[in-house]
Protein backbone atom coordinates (compact mmCIF):
# COMPACT_ATOMS: atom_id res chain seq x y z
CA UNK A 1 0.00 0.00 0.00
CA UNK A 2 1.28 3.48 -1.16
CA UNK A 3 1.35 6.30 1.44
CA UNK A 4 1.23 9.85 1.37
CA UNK A 5 4.62 11.30 -0.23
CA UNK A 6 6.00 14.37 0.20
CA UNK A 7 4.49 15.45 -3.51
CA UNK A 8 1.41 16.48 -2.07
CA UNK A 9 3.35 19.03 0.16
CA UNK A 10 3.39 22.48 -1.12
CA UNK A 11 6.07 25.73 0.24
CA UNK A 12 3.79 27.98 2.24
CA UNK A 13 1.94 31.31 0.63
CA UNK A 14 3.84 33.30 3.97
CA UNK A 15 7.44 31.75 2.63
CA UNK A 16 7.24 32.36 -1.14
CA UNK A 17 3.98 33.07 -2.71
CA UNK A 18 5.66 32.44 -6.28
CA UNK A 19 6.85 29.46 -5.62
CA UNK A 20 3.84 27.97 -3.69
CA UNK A 21 1.49 28.85 -7.40
CA UNK A 22 4.79 27.15 -8.95
CA UNK A 23 4.13 23.96 -6.85
CA UNK A 24 0.36 23.85 -7.09
CA UNK A 25 -0.24 24.13 -10.59
CA UNK A 26 2.19 21.19 -11.38
CA UNK A 27 1.41 18.86 -8.24
CA UNK A 28 -2.50 19.70 -8.86
CA UNK A 29 -1.64 18.13 -12.33
CA UNK A 30 -3.33 21.42 -14.20
CA UNK A 31 -0.28 21.33 -16.62
CA UNK A 32 2.98 20.63 -17.89
CA UNK A 33 5.72 22.41 -19.44
CA UNK A 34 5.65 22.22 -23.11
CA UNK A 35 9.10 21.24 -25.06
CA UNK A 36 9.22 25.40 -26.42
CA UNK A 37 9.95 28.14 -23.84
CA UNK A 38 7.09 29.79 -22.06
CA UNK A 39 4.58 27.09 -23.47
CA UNK A 40 2.30 24.86 -21.52
CA UNK A 41 0.63 21.93 -21.82
CA UNK A 42 -2.89 21.83 -20.04
CA UNK A 43 -3.88 18.48 -18.89
CA UNK A 44 -7.29 17.39 -18.56
CA UNK A 45 -7.79 18.55 -14.77
CA UNK A 46 -7.04 22.14 -16.14
CA UNK A 47 -8.65 21.93 -18.97
CA UNK A 48 -11.86 20.80 -17.68
CA UNK A 49 -11.91 23.77 -15.28
CA UNK A 50 -11.52 25.91 -18.75
CA UNK A 51 -13.98 23.86 -20.24
CA UNK A 52 -16.81 25.26 -17.42
CA UNK A 53 -15.50 28.67 -17.79
CA UNK A 54 -16.12 28.28 -21.56
CA UNK A 55 -19.04 26.93 -21.28
CA UNK A 56 -20.16 29.73 -19.10
CA UNK A 57 -19.19 32.51 -20.80
CA UNK A 58 -19.98 31.09 -24.61
CA UNK A 59 -24.00 30.95 -23.06
CA UNK A 60 -23.64 34.49 -22.34
CA UNK A 61 -22.33 35.63 -25.57
CA UNK A 62 -24.38 33.80 -27.81
CA UNK A 63 -27.60 34.16 -25.76
CA UNK A 64 -26.97 38.34 -26.61
CA UNK A 65 -26.78 38.12 -30.43
CA UNK A 66 -23.38 37.10 -31.32
CA UNK A 67 -22.12 33.77 -33.18
CA UNK A 68 -18.92 32.21 -33.30
CA UNK A 69 -16.63 32.08 -36.14
CA UNK A 70 -12.78 31.00 -36.90
CA UNK A 71 -10.47 32.88 -38.72
CA UNK A 72 -6.70 32.57 -39.79
CA UNK A 73 -3.73 31.80 -36.99
CA UNK A 74 -1.32 33.34 -39.88
CA UNK A 75 -1.36 36.90 -40.53
CA UNK A 76 0.53 38.75 -43.10
CA UNK A 77 2.93 40.82 -41.86
CA UNK A 78 1.64 44.17 -43.54
CA UNK A 79 -1.45 43.93 -42.14
CA UNK A 80 -0.15 44.28 -38.67
CA UNK A 81 1.45 47.44 -39.99
CA UNK A 82 -1.99 49.31 -40.96
CA UNK A 83 -2.72 50.07 -37.54
CA UNK A 84 0.50 52.09 -36.58
CA UNK A 85 -0.35 52.49 -32.33
CA UNK A 86 -1.17 48.59 -32.69
CA UNK A 87 1.81 47.20 -34.42
CA UNK A 88 4.40 49.11 -31.91
CA UNK A 89 2.78 47.75 -29.16
CA UNK A 90 2.43 44.39 -30.65
CA UNK A 91 5.64 44.41 -32.38
CA UNK A 92 7.99 42.88 -29.52
CA UNK A 93 5.92 40.13 -29.03
CA UNK A 94 5.11 38.72 -32.51
CA UNK A 95 6.22 35.16 -33.71
CA UNK A 96 7.16 35.44 -37.59
CA UNK A 97 6.60 32.78 -39.98
CA UNK A 98 9.57 33.70 -42.51
CA UNK A 99 10.14 30.16 -44.82
CA UNK A 100 7.28 27.53 -45.70
CA UNK A 101 7.84 24.46 -48.30
CA UNK A 102 11.18 24.64 -48.21
CA UNK A 103 11.19 28.41 -49.01
CA UNK A 104 11.69 32.19 -47.55
CA UNK A 105 7.94 33.88 -47.93
CA UNK A 106 7.97 36.59 -50.11
CA UNK A 107 5.90 38.30 -47.53
CA UNK A 108 6.55 37.02 -43.67
CA UNK A 109 3.37 36.11 -41.98
CA UNK A 110 3.02 36.71 -38.35
CA UNK A 111 1.28 34.16 -35.69
CA UNK A 112 -1.87 35.92 -34.22
CA UNK A 113 -0.96 37.96 -30.68
CA UNK A 114 -4.55 39.13 -31.44
CA UNK A 115 -6.96 39.11 -34.78
CA UNK A 116 -8.21 42.31 -35.00
CA UNK A 117 -6.62 42.82 -38.43
CA UNK A 118 -7.61 40.02 -40.03
CA UNK A 119 -10.91 40.75 -38.62
CA UNK A 120 -11.02 43.70 -39.53
CA UNK A 121 -10.15 42.60 -43.10
CA UNK A 122 -13.38 40.59 -42.89
CA UNK A 123 -15.41 43.03 -41.74
CA UNK A 124 -14.24 45.54 -44.89
CA UNK A 125 -15.56 42.88 -47.10
CA UNK A 126 -19.17 41.38 -45.68
CA UNK A 127 -19.87 45.11 -44.45
CA UNK A 128 -21.66 47.70 -47.05
CA UNK A 129 -24.90 48.78 -45.44
CA UNK A 130 -26.40 49.62 -42.15
CA UNK A 131 -28.57 47.33 -42.87
CA UNK A 132 -25.38 44.24 -41.91
CA UNK A 133 -25.26 46.61 -38.43
CA UNK A 134 -24.63 45.98 -35.99
CA UNK A 135 -21.91 42.73 -36.66
CA UNK A 136 -21.59 40.65 -33.60
CA UNK A 137 -18.49 38.13 -33.67
CA UNK A 138 -16.48 36.02 -31.08
CA UNK A 139 -13.82 33.60 -31.67
CA UNK A 140 -12.20 30.77 -29.26
CA UNK A 141 -9.12 30.35 -30.45
CA UNK A 142 -5.05 30.33 -29.65
CA UNK A 143 -2.74 33.24 -29.63
CA UNK A 144 1.06 33.53 -29.40
CA UNK A 145 3.06 36.55 -27.75
CA UNK A 146 6.50 35.85 -26.95
CA UNK A 147 7.12 36.26 -23.19
CA UNK A 148 10.34 36.97 -21.09
CA UNK A 149 9.11 35.69 -17.80
CA UNK A 150 6.41 33.35 -18.76
CA UNK A 151 4.58 31.66 -15.51
CA UNK A 152 1.77 29.35 -16.51
CA UNK A 153 -1.89 30.51 -17.06
CA UNK A 154 -0.63 33.83 -15.95
CA UNK A 155 1.65 34.58 -18.77
CA UNK A 156 3.04 32.26 -21.27
CA UNK A 157 4.15 32.35 -24.89
CA UNK A 158 0.63 30.69 -26.09
CA UNK A 159 -2.68 30.60 -24.48
CA UNK A 160 -6.73 30.25 -25.12
CA UNK A 161 -9.28 32.57 -25.34
CA UNK A 162 -11.51 34.38 -26.56
CA UNK A 163 -12.02 37.60 -28.72
CA UNK A 164 -15.19 39.54 -29.45
CA UNK A 165 -14.84 41.76 -32.07
CA UNK A 166 -17.51 43.57 -33.06
CA UNK A 167 -19.05 46.84 -36.17
CA UNK A 168 -21.59 48.82 -35.02
CA UNK A 169 -23.13 52.59 -36.74
CA UNK A 170 -22.79 55.11 -34.06
CA UNK A 171 -19.87 55.66 -31.13
CA UNK A 172 -22.54 55.11 -28.45
CA UNK A 173 -23.81 51.52 -29.54
CA UNK A 174 -20.05 50.43 -29.77
CA UNK A 175 -19.49 51.74 -26.17
CA UNK A 176 -22.82 50.39 -24.62
CA UNK A 177 -21.45 47.10 -26.64
CA UNK A 178 -17.82 47.94 -24.80
CA UNK A 179 -19.34 47.60 -21.36
CA UNK A 180 -21.94 45.00 -22.42
CA UNK A 181 -19.01 42.59 -22.95
CA UNK A 182 -17.77 43.84 -19.34
CA UNK A 183 -20.44 42.73 -17.72
CA UNK A 184 -20.13 39.22 -19.39
CA UNK A 185 -16.27 39.52 -17.27
CA UNK A 186 -17.58 40.91 -14.28
CA UNK A 187 -20.48 38.71 -13.67
CA UNK A 188 -18.38 35.09 -14.54
CA UNK A 189 -15.44 36.44 -11.91
CA UNK A 190 -17.68 36.87 -9.73
CA UNK A 191 -20.77 34.56 -10.30
CA UNK A 192 -18.89 31.42 -11.06
CA UNK A 193 -15.10 31.52 -10.74
CA UNK A 194 -16.17 33.76 -6.75
CA UNK A 195 -13.34 36.64 -7.66
CA UNK A 196 -13.87 39.97 -6.58
CA UNK A 197 -13.17 41.86 -9.58
CA UNK A 198 -13.48 45.54 -9.32
CA UNK A 199 -14.48 46.91 -12.81
CA UNK A 200 -13.04 50.24 -14.41
CA UNK A 201 -11.47 52.21 -16.88
CA UNK A 202 -7.78 51.91 -17.98
CA UNK A 203 -5.70 54.98 -17.80
CA UNK A 204 -4.70 56.34 -21.16
CA UNK A 205 -1.10 54.64 -20.96
CA UNK A 206 -2.19 51.62 -19.86
CA UNK A 207 -4.87 51.30 -23.12
CA UNK A 208 -4.64 48.87 -25.46
CA UNK A 209 -2.71 49.68 -28.76
CA UNK A 210 -5.14 50.87 -31.00
CA UNK A 211 -8.03 51.55 -28.62
CA UNK A 212 -9.85 54.96 -27.82
CA UNK A 213 -10.82 53.53 -24.06
CA UNK A 214 -10.27 50.49 -22.66
CA UNK A 215 -12.00 48.49 -19.41
CA UNK A 216 -10.74 46.07 -17.46
CA UNK A 217 -11.94 44.21 -13.67
CA UNK A 218 -9.10 43.85 -11.72
CA UNK A 219 -8.67 41.03 -9.24
CA UNK A 220 -6.90 40.76 -6.04
CA UNK A 221 -4.73 37.66 -5.17
CA UNK A 222 -4.00 36.42 -1.78
CA UNK A 223 -0.58 37.89 -1.99
CA UNK A 224 -1.96 41.69 -2.28
CA UNK A 225 -0.94 42.00 -6.13
CA UNK A 226 -3.22 42.75 -8.80
CA UNK A 227 -4.10 40.78 -11.90
CA UNK A 228 -5.85 41.77 -15.05
CA UNK A 229 -8.82 39.23 -15.64
CA UNK A 230 -10.80 40.56 -18.69
CA UNK A 231 -10.71 43.40 -20.81
CA UNK A 232 -12.77 45.54 -23.17
CA UNK A 233 -11.94 48.04 -25.76
CA UNK A 234 -13.59 50.60 -27.87
CA UNK A 235 -11.64 51.24 -30.83
CA UNK A 236 -13.80 54.04 -32.23
CA UNK A 237 -12.54 54.57 -36.27
CA UNK A 238 -9.11 53.50 -35.60
CA UNK A 239 -8.83 50.12 -37.46
CA UNK A 240 -12.13 50.98 -39.58
CA UNK A 241 -10.14 53.80 -41.01
CA UNK A 242 -7.31 51.41 -41.42
CA UNK A 243 -8.84 48.24 -43.05
CA UNK A 244 -11.52 50.09 -44.64
CA UNK A 245 -14.63 49.08 -42.75
CA UNK A 246 -17.75 51.38 -44.21
CA UNK A 247 -21.07 51.22 -44.49
CA UNK A 248 -23.70 53.08 -46.31
CA UNK A 249 -25.67 54.99 -44.04
CA UNK A 250 -29.68 55.94 -44.41
CA UNK A 251 -28.65 59.01 -45.86
CA UNK A 252 -26.69 57.22 -48.69
CA UNK A 253 -23.84 58.63 -47.81
CA UNK A 254 -20.59 56.08 -46.87
CA UNK A 255 -19.13 56.22 -43.29
CA UNK A 256 -16.30 54.82 -41.44
CA UNK A 257 -17.73 51.54 -38.52
CA UNK A 258 -17.18 52.01 -34.97
CA UNK A 259 -15.44 48.82 -33.49
CA UNK A 260 -14.79 46.95 -30.12
CA UNK A 261 -12.61 44.47 -29.25
CA UNK A 262 -12.84 42.01 -25.69
CA UNK A 263 -10.95 38.99 -24.48
CA UNK A 264 -10.94 36.52 -21.64
CA UNK A 265 -8.12 34.28 -21.56
CA UNK A 266 -6.90 30.89 -19.89
CA UNK A 267 -5.17 33.24 -17.04
CA UNK A 268 -8.33 33.71 -15.69
CA UNK A 269 -7.32 29.87 -14.36
CA UNK A 270 -4.15 31.81 -12.74
CA UNK A 271 -6.34 33.89 -10.64
CA UNK A 272 -9.00 31.80 -9.17
CA UNK A 273 -6.00 29.58 -7.94
CA UNK A 274 -4.25 32.68 -6.48
CA UNK A 275 -8.00 33.98 -5.32
CA UNK A 276 -8.88 31.10 -3.24
CA UNK A 277 -5.19 28.56 -2.56
CA UNK A 278 -4.17 27.50 0.61
CA UNK A 279 -1.05 25.91 1.81
CA UNK A 280 -2.74 22.62 1.12
CA UNK A 281 -3.10 23.53 -2.75
CA UNK A 282 -6.08 24.51 -4.59
CA UNK A 283 -9.69 25.54 -3.49
CA UNK A 284 -12.10 25.19 -6.33
CA UNK A 285 -15.27 27.01 -6.39
CA UNK A 286 -17.73 24.77 -6.70
CA UNK A 287 -18.84 26.23 -10.62
CA UNK A 288 -15.93 25.16 -11.77
CA UNK A 289 -14.65 22.23 -10.26
CA UNK A 290 -14.16 19.40 -12.38
CA UNK A 291 -15.59 17.04 -9.37
CA UNK A 292 -17.74 19.14 -7.35
CA UNK A 293 -17.68 15.73 -4.87
CA UNK A 294 -15.31 12.76 -4.53
CA UNK A 295 -16.33 9.78 -2.83
CA UNK A 296 -13.27 7.45 -1.22
CA UNK A 297 -14.80 3.88 -0.81
CA UNK A 298 -12.84 2.57 2.53
CA UNK A 299 -12.67 -1.47 3.07
CA UNK A 300 -10.61 -4.43 2.68
CA UNK A 301 -11.66 -7.94 1.28
CA UNK A 302 -15.02 -8.94 0.98
CA UNK A 303 -15.78 -5.08 2.60
CA UNK A 304 -13.83 -3.35 -0.48
CA UNK A 305 -15.94 -4.36 -3.45
CA UNK A 306 -19.30 -3.85 -0.81
CA UNK A 307 -18.65 0.06 -0.07
CA UNK A 308 -17.38 0.44 -3.86
CA UNK A 309 -20.79 -0.60 -5.11
CA UNK A 310 -22.38 1.45 -2.45
CA UNK A 311 -20.15 4.34 -3.11
CA UNK A 312 -20.94 4.04 -7.16
CA UNK A 313 -24.79 4.08 -6.67
CA UNK A 314 -24.07 7.11 -3.95
CA UNK A 315 -21.89 8.62 -6.87
CA UNK A 316 -24.97 7.85 -9.52
CA UNK A 317 -27.58 9.38 -7.01
CA UNK A 318 -25.17 12.67 -6.72
CA UNK A 319 -25.02 13.08 -10.82
CA UNK A 320 -28.50 12.25 -11.26
CA UNK A 321 -29.11 15.65 -9.15
CA UNK A 322 -26.84 17.47 -11.19
CA UNK A 323 -23.50 17.30 -9.03
CA UNK A 324 -20.18 16.37 -11.08
CA UNK A 325 -18.98 13.29 -8.80
CA UNK A 326 -16.17 11.35 -8.93
CA UNK A 327 -15.68 7.71 -6.99
CA UNK A 328 -11.47 7.15 -6.47
CA UNK A 329 -11.19 3.37 -6.36
CA UNK A 330 -7.61 3.32 -6.71
CA UNK A 331 -6.68 0.07 -5.27
CA UNK A 332 -2.96 1.20 -5.15
CA UNK A 333 -2.59 4.17 -2.71
CA UNK A 334 -3.96 4.59 0.66
CA UNK A 335 -7.04 6.40 1.67
CA UNK A 336 -4.47 8.90 3.18
CA UNK A 337 -2.86 9.11 -0.41
CA UNK A 338 -6.37 10.01 -1.28
CA UNK A 339 -7.37 12.40 1.11
CA UNK A 340 -4.03 14.76 0.59
CA UNK A 341 -4.14 14.15 -3.01
CA UNK A 342 -8.24 15.19 -3.30
CA UNK A 343 -7.24 18.74 -0.80
CA UNK A 344 -4.43 19.55 -3.41
CA UNK A 345 -6.84 19.17 -6.04
CA UNK A 346 -9.20 21.31 -4.35
CA UNK A 347 -12.18 19.39 -4.98
CA UNK A 348 -15.20 21.27 -2.79
CA UNK A 349 -16.52 18.25 -1.09
CA UNK A 350 -15.21 14.52 0.07
CA UNK A 351 -17.02 11.59 0.86
CA UNK A 352 -15.56 9.03 2.63
CA UNK A 353 -17.83 5.87 2.78
CA UNK A 354 -16.46 2.30 5.15
CA UNK A 355 -18.30 -0.14 6.45
CA UNK A 356 -19.34 1.68 9.89
CA UNK A 357 -21.01 4.11 7.50
CA UNK A 358 -22.75 1.65 5.59
CA UNK A 359 -24.02 0.64 8.78
CA UNK A 360 -25.71 3.41 9.89
CA UNK A 361 -26.78 4.69 6.67
CA UNK A 362 -24.47 7.50 6.36
CA UNK A 363 -21.10 8.97 5.08
CA UNK A 364 -18.37 11.49 6.15
CA UNK A 365 -18.48 14.54 4.33
CA UNK A 366 -15.17 16.39 4.73
CA UNK A 367 -15.67 19.88 3.09
CA UNK A 368 -12.36 21.63 1.66
CA UNK A 369 -12.54 24.84 3.96
CA UNK A 370 -13.95 24.57 7.51
CA UNK A 371 -17.20 26.57 7.03
CA UNK A 372 -19.47 28.36 9.29
CA UNK A 373 -17.24 27.41 12.21
CA UNK A 374 -13.55 26.25 12.04
CA UNK A 375 -14.22 23.05 13.60
CA UNK A 376 -16.62 22.17 10.85
CA UNK A 377 -15.08 20.55 8.44
CA UNK A 378 -16.37 17.17 9.30
CA UNK A 379 -19.89 15.35 9.42
CA UNK A 380 -21.81 12.30 9.22
CA UNK A 381 -24.63 12.77 6.52
CA UNK A 382 -27.83 10.41 6.09
CA UNK A 383 -26.97 8.40 2.24
CA UNK A 384 -30.73 9.00 1.41
CA UNK A 385 -30.40 13.01 1.72
CA UNK A 386 -27.02 13.05 -0.09
CA UNK A 387 -28.52 14.58 -3.06
CA UNK A 388 -30.00 17.07 -1.27
CA UNK A 389 -27.49 18.39 1.34
CA UNK A 390 -24.66 18.03 -1.13
CA UNK A 391 -26.80 20.51 -3.50
CA UNK A 392 -27.49 23.15 -0.10
CA UNK A 393 -23.51 22.78 0.85
CA UNK A 394 -22.15 23.57 -3.20
CA UNK A 395 -24.16 26.87 -3.07
CA UNK A 396 -22.81 27.69 0.54
CA UNK A 397 -19.39 27.02 -0.17
CA UNK A 398 -19.33 28.94 -3.55
CA UNK A 399 -20.89 31.75 -1.45
CA UNK A 400 -18.57 31.42 1.32
CA UNK A 401 -16.06 31.97 -1.37
CA UNK A 402 -16.70 34.73 -3.08
CA UNK A 403 -17.17 36.19 0.59
CA UNK A 404 -14.14 35.80 1.19
CA UNK A 405 -12.44 37.14 -1.51
CA UNK A 406 -14.34 40.67 -1.32
CA UNK A 407 -13.67 40.47 2.34
CA UNK A 408 -9.53 40.11 1.76
CA UNK A 409 -10.16 42.88 -0.96
CA UNK A 410 -11.20 45.33 1.45
CA UNK A 411 -9.00 44.21 4.25
CA UNK A 412 -5.77 45.03 1.91
CA UNK A 413 -7.14 48.06 0.24
CA UNK A 414 -6.58 51.42 1.66
CA UNK A 415 -7.26 54.56 0.90
CA UNK A 416 -3.98 56.99 1.02
CA UNK A 417 -3.52 60.60 0.88
CA UNK A 418 0.25 61.13 1.35
CA UNK A 419 3.52 59.36 -0.48
CA UNK A 420 4.12 57.00 2.43
CA UNK A 421 1.18 56.26 2.96
CA UNK A 422 0.80 55.20 -0.37
CA UNK A 423 4.40 53.16 -0.53
CA UNK A 424 3.14 51.09 2.77
CA UNK A 425 -0.33 50.47 0.87
CA UNK A 426 1.06 48.89 -2.57
CA UNK A 427 3.94 46.82 -0.89
CA UNK A 428 1.06 44.32 0.03
CA UNK A 429 -2.19 45.45 -1.23
CA UNK A 430 -4.14 48.24 -2.90
CA UNK A 431 -4.14 51.94 -2.42
CA UNK A 432 -7.15 54.02 -3.54
CA UNK A 433 -5.23 57.67 -4.50
CA UNK A 434 -5.69 60.57 -6.47
CA UNK A 435 -3.32 61.08 -9.45
CA UNK A 436 -2.72 63.86 -12.31
CA UNK A 437 -3.22 61.80 -15.52
CA UNK A 438 0.39 62.53 -16.34
CA UNK A 439 2.09 59.74 -18.07
CA UNK A 440 5.57 60.66 -16.69
CA UNK A 441 4.10 60.70 -13.44
CA UNK A 442 3.10 57.36 -13.72
CA UNK A 443 5.99 56.08 -15.04
CA UNK A 444 7.83 57.65 -12.03
CA UNK A 445 5.49 55.67 -9.69
CA UNK A 446 5.74 52.62 -11.27
CA UNK A 447 9.92 53.22 -11.27
CA UNK A 448 9.94 54.14 -7.59
CA UNK A 449 7.57 51.09 -6.01
CA UNK A 450 6.76 48.90 -9.32
CA UNK A 451 2.83 50.10 -8.50
CA UNK A 452 0.88 50.75 -11.58
CA UNK A 453 -2.71 52.52 -12.09
CA UNK A 454 -4.83 49.12 -12.50
CA UNK A 455 -8.21 51.27 -13.01
CA UNK A 456 -10.29 54.19 -12.50
CA UNK A 457 -13.40 51.94 -10.70
CA UNK A 458 -16.61 52.40 -12.29
CA UNK A 459 -18.52 52.71 -9.54
CA UNK A 460 -15.59 54.95 -7.04
CA UNK A 461 -16.66 58.15 -5.47
CA UNK A 462 -16.03 61.35 -6.79
CA UNK A 463 -12.89 62.57 -5.02
CA UNK A 464 -10.94 65.96 -5.75
CA UNK A 465 -7.57 66.63 -4.67
CA UNK A 466 -4.05 66.57 -5.90
CA UNK A 467 -1.45 63.81 -7.20
CA UNK A 468 -0.43 61.28 -4.92
CA UNK A 469 3.07 62.08 -6.26
CA UNK A 470 3.69 65.30 -7.61
CA UNK A 471 0.67 67.31 -6.02
CA UNK A 472 -0.74 68.54 -8.93
CA UNK A 473 -4.33 68.75 -9.65
CA UNK A 474 -6.25 65.01 -9.49
CA UNK A 475 -7.24 64.72 -13.51
CA UNK A 476 -9.90 61.88 -12.90
CA UNK A 477 -12.58 63.20 -10.30
CA UNK A 478 -12.21 60.14 -8.36
CA UNK A 479 -9.51 57.94 -7.07
CA UNK A 480 -7.67 55.09 -8.71
CA UNK A 481 -6.60 51.86 -7.69
CA UNK A 482 -2.58 51.30 -7.78
CA UNK A 483 -1.57 47.85 -7.05
CA UNK A 484 1.62 45.90 -7.93
CA UNK A 485 0.23 43.34 -10.65
CA UNK A 486 0.43 40.02 -12.41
Amino acid sequence: MIMARDEHSVTPQSQDFSAWYNDVVFRAELVDRGPVRGSMVIRPYGYRIWELLQADLDGRIKATGHQNAYFPLLIPQSYMAREAEHVEGFAPEFFTVTHAGGKELEEPLIVRPTSETIIGEMMAKWISSYRDLPLLLNQWANVLRWELRPRMFLRTSEFLWQEGHTAHATAADAVAETMLALGFYQDVATGIAALATVPGEKTPGERFAGAERTFTIEAMMRDGRALQAGTSHFMGTNFAAAFGITFTGESGTAELCQTTSWGMSTRMIGGLIMTHGDDKGLVLPPDLAPYQAVIVPIGRGEQAQTTLTAASGLAAALQRAGIRTHVDDRPQVSPGFKFNDWEMRGVPIRLELGPRDLAAGTALMSRRLSYPQPDAAKQAIPLDAAPELLTAELAAFQAMLARRAVDFREEHTAVVDTWPEFTVAVAGGWALALHCGEQACEDEIKAETAASPRCIPLDGEPAQGTCIRCVKPSAYGKRLIFARAY
